[in-house]
């Protein structure tokens, strides 16, 4: 019955990638309409005043839009990920679509080595996190034109000058294209591709010959195994009969592909990235810690009488700066947000990487690999975290307009114990690759001292302080 099940729900997500195939000018038109939505939103608010304390989310774009982007469009995007892989990036991402029509535009050059370099999507999510702390990326329209239409500057003119009708954008520098190719590791659906039948279909000379598939961010989809660089566009779907969407486990990925696949630079955006910097940045204004060092450097420097770290005459692209609401960054703000932020960093990826060395260990001969392997089962748990600090935002607002929001907590306890579970049975899976019996049990021990480590950070922020 389960199997008779699973064959009806492949066979309709089949015809599913087949319709996404062949609606491929809808599907633009969906994405220019978004477009659209994401110019307005981003660029009027920008050019209002900023919006009064009784300005309220119905009756202030500015407001709306904060609550558009920041409460409802990237948590959610990021929730996507797990349950649809990157249907995002293939049918709705403005800036992938700009990007793809500036390249069927443009000059259409080759891909320079610098681009492909692998640390591209570690680099670009820590210094976009940071720069919108300093900014105040969450809070004003003008910061948030700055760096969201900042990125999309920059999408549209590597489209121009790279590749003709690719996204070499989307491929190796967009910020969160590591954070997404991590996520949708876990989804349940993928174009699965089998490479028999690609192979009989080369093989059959009687096949008419076939246009290759036009794979904007440049798939080798033969060799496909995982789903993290896919854009889940459709436009491959039943390729020589090869490829279709289906149903996975959310485990394969990470447990088998991740095997081989998972490296130094993924391991940093799980551990330093999205379990440091990320948590940093969603610590640092909710933290008594932060107040109390920053006293601490105002006496030192009022001791020594050393005043213009006190000043707050940064423009506002580099510092907050906003004296009309009494919210300005002095330089001294600025530079105890960079130390914060990038201590918690240190101090988290430093205990995590040593409890996953330790597990890696316990199960068996040490290698690098296998503690990039394991690294990947803590996945859940760190999208999980961006979820909740992307979503204390949307908390917030809707705190402001009277909704009742007891439940919150609870929420979130809830789905931390879920990415916590999840995040264990993956760490087992991958351990009983390598070892058995007592070992198994042995590495789980650091590896649990490593969710409690995360999880503790979490506690702080929505429990402790």
């Amino acid at each position: 019955m389960a199997a008779t099940a699973v064959g009806g729900v492949n066979r309709l997500l089949a015809r599913t990638g087949d319709w996404l195939r062949d609606h491929g000018r809808l599907l633009q038109g969906l994405q220019w309409a978004v477009v659209l939505v994401y110019a307005f939103l981003l660029v009027v608010p920008a050019c209002l005043p900023l919006p009064p304390d009784t300005a309220r989310l119905f009756d202030d774009l500015t407001i709306f839009a904060q609550f558009v982007f920041w409460g409802i469009w990237w948590p959610f995007v990021l929730l996507s990920m797990v349950l649809f892989g990157r249907v995002w990036c293939g049918v709705l991402c403005p800036e992938g679509a700009l990007s793809e029509w500036a390249a069927k535009k443009g000059l259409g050059r080759p891909i320079p080595r610098w681009m492909r370099w692998g640390g591209w999507p570690f680099v670009a999510f820590v210094l976009t996190t940071v720069y919108g702390q300093l900014v105040s990326v969450y809070q004003y329209p003008k910061a948030a034109l700055l760096v969201l239409g900042g990125s999309t500057v920059a999408a549209v003119a590597v489209g121009f000058v790279y590749t003709r009708g690719k996204r070499a954008w989307c491929r190796y520098l967009c910020p969160v294209n590591g954070v997404f190719g991590l996520l949708s590791k876990l989804a349940p659906l993928h174009f699965k591709v089998q490479e028999d039948a690609w192979q009989a279909s080369i093989a059959n000379k009687s096949v008419i010959r076939i246009q290759a598939v036009d794979c904007a961010p440049l798939q080798p989809i033969r060799h496909m195994k995982g789903g993290s660089g896919c854009h889940m566009c459709g436009r491959c779907s039943s390729h020589r009969d090869a490829v279709t969407l289906a149903l996975r486990s959310p485990s394969e990925e990470v447990v088998e592909v991740a095997e081989r696949e998972a490296d130094g630079w993924q391991t940093l955006l799980i551990v330093y990235g999205l379990l440091g910097v990320a948590i940093g940045a969603f610590h640092w204004s909710a933290s008594p810690w932060f107040v109390t060092l920053k006293q601490a450097a105002a006496e030192w420097l009022i001791e020594r009488d050393v005043w213009w770290p006190f000043e707050s005459n940064a423009p506002w692209w580099l510092l907050t700066h906003y004296p009309e609401l009494n919210d300005s960054f002095s330089w001294l703000d600025g530079a105890l947000l960079l130390g914060y932020v990038f201590a918690t960093a240190l101090v988290m990826g430093a205990v995590i990487s040593v409890l996953l060395a330790l597990a890696v260990r316990l199960a068996g001969p040490w290698r690098r690999q296998r503690f990039h392997h394991l690294a990947q089962a803590l996945i859940p748990l760190a999208g999980c975290g961006v979820f909740l600090g992307l979503s204390a935002l949307t908390v917030t607002l809707l705190k402001n307009e009277g909704v009742p929001v007891f439940w919150v907590n609870d929420f979130r306890l809830l789905l931390l114990a879920a990415a916590n579970l999840w995040s264990l049975w993956l760490a087992v899976r991958i351990a009983r690759r390598w070892a058995a019996g007592l070992r198994v049990l042995a590495a789980l021990l650091p590896f649990v001292a490593a969710l409690a480590w995360v999880d503790a950070s979490w506690g702080w922020m929505f429990w402790w302080w």
